[in-house]
């Protein structure tokens, strides 16, 4: 019953929106990246600071989530920095690749996958809402050096981080926060509209993208999806074990492991023209397969911590 919960409440939403996109793709030809700097510099700054400044966070509990997040993170980009060095890949392809495998969809799948099947619980959504945050961080940093970097100097992939609202975004909401100030109504109530948009216009690019490509499934993808789907909860699990993590909160950051790749690394590509079908089509197929790998990792899950 919750596998087809999960199916038809957070799946086929998702395939929805994104074949939407690419039917007024065909029928109207719109600017993919017209579409990608309205998510960049509107609704994705919009809805981190909504999620951040409305959570409630302790800081032991923000350090032990954190510090799983940095420890599994490394290790998985040493997995995916094994694969590029076998496969020698050139060009724009390494950073599409690495960004294809650690960026991962921790908002619009994640966020639902967490509430159901924990149930809501506030616990859990605290630790998928920390992961949230620094899945919000690591593509405006590191994933915009990462795309830049076989064509750009460090000083000009800086700037182009210095570019991006985000990074202001994040310590004002946490400022505003632990100062109690209140952000004036007339200036939060567009950032709500702009918040509550965000996941519609970036779907919908996605599919805008896809629909401009042509459909040729390379072992690249697949390759990508096995490491974001079957390794990356491997190596949580791994972590979790080695920190001593035990409970909810190991299931939670086990769970948050396991969902596909980000649309964010899409995005990414296509606003600086890097690799761009390549990372379109890691985003549709992780997300089709995930249906498969996240069904099995919840019975891990359930048999493991009883949830």
């Amino acid at each position: 019953m919750k596998l087809l919960q999960i199916l038809i409440h957070n799946i086929m939403p998702l395939a929805v929106m994104i074949g939407t996109g690419m039917l007024v793709q065909r029928k109207f030809g719109l600017d993919i990246r017209t579409l990608s700097k309205l998510t960049f510099y509107l609704f994705s700054p919009a809805v981190i600071f909504k999620m951040l400044y409305e959570a409630q966070l302790t800081y032991e509990f923000m350090f032990q989530v954190l510090a799983f997040f940095a420890v599994f993170i490394v290790l998985l980009y040493g997995a995916a920095e094994i694969v590029i060095r076998l496969r020698r890949y050139q060009g724009g392809m390494p950073g599409a690749f690495r960004n294809s495998v650690i960026f991962y969809n921790s908002n619009n799948y994640g966020l639902p996958l967490n509430q159901l099947v924990f149930g809501g619980n506030p616990y859990t959504m605290a630790v998928q809402i920390i992961i949230m945050m620094m899945m919000n961080v690591l593509p405006f940093t590191y994933g915009i050096y990462s795309v830049n970097a076989h064509r750009m100097s460090l000083r000009q992939s800086l700037r182009q981080i210095a570019a991006m609202p985000v990074i202001y975004v994040i310590p004002a909401a946490f400022l505003l926060k632990w100062t109690n100030v209140a952000v004036p109504e007339p200036i939060y109530i567009p950032i709500n509209y702009l918040a509550d948009g965000f996941l519609a216009v970036a779907l919908l690019t996605l599919g805008v993208q896809l629909a401009s490509i042509k459909w040729n499934i390379r072992g690249d993808v697949l390759l990508s999806s096995f490491l974001r789907l079957c390794i990356a909860p491997a190596l949580g699990a791994l972590v979790v074990w080695a920190m001593g993590i035990r409970g909810e909160m190991a299931a939670a950051l086990i769970l948050s492991c396991a969902v596909p790749t980000s649309l964010t690394s899409s995005l990414l590509a296509v606003e600086f023209g890097n690799e761009p079908e390549f990372a379109s089509q890691a985003v549709l197929v992780s997300t089709a397969l995930s249906l498969v790998t996240i069904a099995a990792v919840i019975y891990v899950l359930g048999y493991v911590f009883g949830i």
